[in-house]
């Protein structure tokens, strides 16, 4: 038995890389690809991740300049590994348990993570927004883009469930201002919104 953390990620590393071997991806996609298959225990991901070609690049380049993140819900939040980002001078937000956002939610009739991106607004501008959770938080930052010319650096958006989640990462996967990191369909949450981000920052620094 493997007790060793790294050993043991390795070696998940190693049983992973077959899964990808005829999906003609770079070696920073691979890293990509494997660390959401590695957080989601499921080598159905590599049917289903898509990746902008400037997605890489864009989120390299935001966190060496020190961009912040900006995350729907505190499971993301707790997954990135903020050690690292906190390197380049970066930091993660998450308001979807402030009063302010409970109170803006209530009175727009809107989910709390969908009040909680309203409120980052102009903050979002050249940053990294992290979704894992709620579909309705990624169509409003799709929203701000559209109507207000926010636009984030790139959107690692991975929402999982039954509503909503599949038409809100169609959204993000058919437009082409946007950098994105997302999977099609229903498949998604938090932990492999974070996988794909710390994949990044990895690439960056791999000191844990």
């Amino acid at each position: 038995m493997i007790k060793n953390p790294m050993e043991i990620e390795n070696r998940s590393m190693e049983i992973i890389a077959p899964y990808l071997e005829n999906l003609n991806l770079s070696a920073e996609e691979v890293q990509i690809y494997s660390r959401i298959i590695h957080a989601a225990g499921d080598p159905d991901y590599a049917r289903v991740i898509r990746i902008h070609p400037d997605a890489i690049e864009s989120t390299k380049r935001a966190i060496q300049s020190g961009a912040n993140v900006f995350t729907d819900v505190e499971m993301v939040r707790t997954g990135i590994n903020k050690r690292v980002l906190n390197r380049f001078g970066g930091e993660v937000f998450c308001r979807v348990a402030d009063d302010e956002i409970r109170s803006l939610a209530e009175r727009e009739n809107i989910t709390r993570s969908m009040a909680a991106m309203r409120s980052f607004g102009k903050n979002l501008d050249g940053s990294i927004v992290a979704i894992g959770n709620a579909p309705t938080a990624l169509f409003e930052v799709l929203r701000l883009y559209r109507e207000e010319n926010i636009k984030p650096a790139v959107i690692i958006g991975i929402p999982v469930g039954f509503v909503g989640a599949a038409d809100s990462k169609s959204e993000l996967a058919n437009q082409n201002q946007i950098p994105f990191i997302t999977v099609e369909g229903t498949k998604g949450g938090s932990p492999i919104a974070a996988a794909s981000l710390n994949a990044i920052l990895y690439m960056l620094d791999n000191r844990r």
